[in-house]
C-alpha cells in the first residue's frame, strides 16, 4: 500500500575512456566528498553552470589553483555565481575548451592524474593543464524513467514532492534522496530525507 522511491541520482560524465581509468584516483563528481584530498594541490572543474561554479568556489577554499574549464564563451550559472568566482584570485576560467583527456601514471598499485589535456574549439590549439585532480561537474541525471507518466517530475526528471514533506502527487508514494534533491546530493541530506519518508510512510 506504500512505497518509498530512492532510486538516486547518477554523475554525468564526460565520456573518456581516461576518465574511467583514474575514477576515484583523482578523478571525482563531487567537490565537497573528496576535495580534501587536494588541499593546497591544483586541480580542474569541468563544467559551466551552477553546479561546476560552486564545486570551483568551494574547491577554492581549500587548492592552491583551480582551473574552471568551460566549452562555451560564457557560463550558464547565475550572474551572483559568477561575480563569486571572478572575484576569486586563485581560480583561472579557461573558455571554450573541452578535454580530451585525463593524463596520469601509476606506481605499483598506485594510480595517479598529472594533468588534463583540452583543446581549444575555436583555435584547434592543444595544451595540458599540470593538476592532481579533476572534478567533473556537468550535471547529475535522478533515476526516474520508469515512474515517467506515473508521478510528477521537473522539467530535470526529478520527482515533485510538497512543500516539507517526502509525499509525491500520487496517495502512498513517497521518494527520498537525490531522486528528490537536485541541489544538495549529499548522503547525509538522503538519509534525512529517507528517514522523513519512513515517518511518513508510517
Amino acid at each position: 500500500e506504500t512505497v518509498i522511491i530512492a532510486t538516486g541520482a547518477t554523475a554525468r560524465w564526460l565520456g573518456l575512456e581516461s576518465e574511467q581509468t583514474y575514477r576515484g584516483f583523482g578523478v571525482s563528481a563531487c567537490a565537497t566528498c573528496d576535495g580534501n584530498f587536494f588541499r593546497g594541490r591544483d586541480v580542474a572543474v569541468v563544467g559551466g553552470g551552477d553546479t561546476a561554479l560552486e564545486e570551483a568556489s568551494y574547491l577554492a577554499k581549500l587548492c592552491n589553483k583551480v582551473y574552471l574549464v568551460h566549452r562555451r564563451d560564457e557560463f550558464r550559472a547565475s550572474k551572483a555565481m559568477q561575480k563569486r568566482i571572478f572575484a576569486t584570485p586563485n581560480i583561472e576560467v579557461v573558455w571554450n575548451s573541452v578535454p580530451t583527456e585525463i593524463v596520469g601514471g601509476k606506481q605499483g598499485f598506485r594510480k595517479f592524474v598529472t594533468g588534463l589535456a583540452i583543446s581549444n574549439k575555436k583555435t584547434g590549439t592543444a595544451s595540458t593543464l599540470p593538476i592532481d585532480g579533476v572534478f567533473v561537474a556537468i550535471g547529475h541525471t535522478p533515476v526516474t524513467d520508469l515512474f515517467a507518466g506515473q508521478i510528477d517530475l521537473d522539467e530535470h526528471g526529478y520527482i515533485r514532492t510538497r512543500p516539507d514533506s517526502t509525499a509525491t502527487n500520487v496517495d502512498g508514494v513517497f521518494a527520498a534522496g537525490d531522486v528528490q534533491d537536485p541541489h544538495f546530493r549529499q548522503a547525509i541530506t538522503a538519509a534525512a530525507s529517507g528517514c522523513k519518508a519512513a515517518l511518513e510512510a508510517e
